[in-house]
Order: C-alpha cells, then structure tokens, then sequence
C-alpha cells in the first residue's frame, strides 16, 4: 500500500467513524498504530483533516434547534467572485455550513436557531441585507432521514400510505 493510498483509507475510515482507535486502523491496514497516528497529525497539520464532530439525534440535546436551508442568489464581487461574500456569511454564528452550489441559488447555508422566528429574523435582518445578496430562499428542516451517512431512524417500520381511488 503506497504512503497516498494509507492516506485515503485513514480518512474513509475517520469519515465513517471519527473515534476509530489508531489500533484499529493499523491492524486494518496492515501498519503499527504509530504510523497512523503520524499520519493523522500530518493530516491535521496540512489541514486536510479540520476537525471532528459527533452526529446527534434530533431532540438529544433538549434545546429544540429549528434548523433551515436557506438558498442565497448573490452577485459575485469583480475581483472576489463568490469566495468573499460566502466567507462574510459564514461568519454569522447561525451559519453551520456555507456551499457555493450550482443551479438558480449561488450559495447554500445551513442554519439553527432557537425558533422559527429567529431563524427569520436572521434572514431578514441579518442575512438579506449583506451586499451583494439578491434573494433568499429558506427551507425549514423537518425531520432528519440520514446525515453523515447514518441513518436516524433504523429499524422503523415503513408503511406506505394506501391510494384510494
């Protein structure tokens, strides 16, 4: 296994599951535990791994987060493009996740808040009035199916509703 192929197992297996031991991985991989862990420190260091994070089910934390996708048409800058306006929005503490996506919308955020009003709030007070941004469209979160590749709700039976003519 070539030194860019153990780099790219290492980080599938810390996508699927970031607490992974180190032992775990060498003994997958065929390597001593302290090869990965000098590869994940080198990971870190290059900024190819930027962090680790926990997947928690809906409602775990009792706070009652109203999560949204909000969609933002912006008009890039001269010089800047996209890259600036997506970096000043990212900034808002709101803001979990910023993507320059394709189609009708430039920007993608992904955004909590305490409720329905504060998340539209957010949008009209905070988000709307940043140069640049010409409309938004926001996306209220309902029920979480699958993140990260974990499936919340396994073992739920699936009943489809029955057509009637």
């Amino acid at each position: 296994m070539t030194s860019q192929e153990m780099k790219q197992e290492i980080l599938r297996l810390l996508r699927r599951n970031a607490r992974i031991p180190d032992q775990e991985i060498a003994d997958r991989l065929g390597v001593e535990a302290a090869e990965v862990r000098a590869v994940i420190a080198q990971l870190e260091k290059d900024r190819q791994v930027l962090g680790y994070s926990a997947v928690i089910a809906d409602g775990a934390t009792g706070d009652d987060e109203v999560s949204a996708i909000i969609e933002v048409e912006v008009q890039p800058e001269r010089d800047g493009g996209f890259d600036r306006i997506a970096e000043n929005l990212s900034h808002f503490p709101e803001v979990r996740s910023a993507y320059l996506v394709s189609g009708r919308y430039d920007l993608r955020l992904s955004v909590v808040g305490r409720s329905l009003q504060e998340v539209a709030h957010f949008v009209a007070s905070k988000l709307a009035s940043q140069p640049g941004v010409r409309a938004t469209a926001t996306h209220f979160m309902l029920k979480t199916y699958k993140e990260a590749g974990i499936q919340f709700h396994e073992g739920e039976d699936y009943e489809r509703l029955k057509v009637v003519p």
